[in-house]
């Protein structure tokens, strides 16, 4: 059996090839020229080299394919330059389900996000991650829809974002800071209660566990035309996150309570330049929470989930 993966470079990318490698299936996967580098077992892989703009390298990579995974999209926009959403996530999904079908290859498995929503008022990626569920549910396809919650898990190299490391990095560790004393973590919140700071809850997944969902799913009939929402085992607070981080990375940490409404100003003034940590939107997405149970799931195909706790952080000390 052969898949193809269209995002194979990136984080959730490369545990899913591992995946696919360990039980047989083979791997072919579209690399953007200059990021051959990145491919975690470039001699598994049947390699394409194109873009997703590119019909002619998307029909290369699925001819002769099973099945098409869909994993392209940007945790953060940039459109001055064209970095967008609308054009990685909604229509580069869009256009590779219909050269899916134009070459006859039914099986179609797209990575969206919990939370994905059609709102006005939410975020580019939720409505972006919205567009391209609606596409693939309307493309004629096999379709199964996957929607992680916030993963965790060693990036690997590669400048691969992964939630825990840019934290500690743009967060954390941003500029410099004395060892010796407590680092000011913000704890966001809104309104006007700063008792509950930092409450809001992020199911947070191992990629590993995600992996293996995409992977079994693919010859799971039962799971034509569902939509798939994941999590870990159990919630964790925004606060817990970030203590979980330092004890990890040996620094101290103080939790302040951070009014959202002057980070979000802040956000929407500096969102535009790559050196400044976050985006508002991103930053919207993560005072709303993101929690599910995936408990289902995870017993249908025997999955015990790699819980989120320090001994499974500690490749931030990397």
């Amino acid at each position: 059996m052969k898949v193809a993966i269209i995002g194979g470079t990136g984080y959730v990318g490369s545990y899913i090839i591992d995946e696919l490698i360990s039980n047989n299936i083979s791997p072919k996967v579209l690399v953007r020229k200059g990021s051959e580098s990145k491919l975690i077992q470039p001699n598994e892989c049947e390699v394409v080299l194109g873009d997703v703009e590119d019909e002619i390298s998307i029909e290369n990579t699925i001819k002769d394919c099973d099945c098409v995974i869909y994993l392209i999209a940007l945790i953060r926009e940039f459109p001055s330059i064209n970095l967008t959403n609308e054009r990685y996530q909604f229509k580069g999904s869009d256009r590779v389900a219909k050269i899916a079908k134009n070459q006859g290859v039914k099986r179609f498995i797209l990575m969206s996000a919990l939370g994905a929503d059609p709102d006005p008022s939410a975020s580019n990626y939720m409505k972006s991650k919205h567009l391209s569920e609606q596409a693939i549910k309307n493309s004629g396809l096999d379709w199964t829809i996957i929607r992680p919650s916030s993963l965790f898990g060693d990036p690997r190299g590669g400048g691969r974002p992964e939630f825990c490391s840019m934290l500690d990095k743009l967060m954390l560790n941003l500029i410099p800071f004395p060892k010796f004393l407590p680092f000011p973590a913000p704890s966001f919140f809104e309104g006007m209660n700063p008792l509950r700071a930092g409450e809001y809850s992020l199911s947070m997944v191992h990629a590993k566990d995600v992996a293996k969902v995409f992977v079994k799913s693919i010859l799971d009939e039962e799971m034509i035309g569902e939509t798939i929402e994941l999590g870990g085992e159990r919630d964790v607070t925004w606060n817990e996150i970030i203590k979980s981080i330092g004890k990890v990375t040996g620094q101290k940490i103080i939790m302040v309570p951070a009014p959202f409404f002057v980070i979000s100003t802040i956000a929407s003034i500096f969102d535009r330049f790559e050196w400044f940590p976050a985006g508002k939107e991103q930053l919207n997405d993560l005072v709303k929470g993101s929690t599910c149970n995936s408990s289902e799931i995870f017993k249908k195909y025997e999955i015990e989930p790699i819980p989120f706790n320090i001994e499974n952080l500690k490749y931030l000390k990397n």
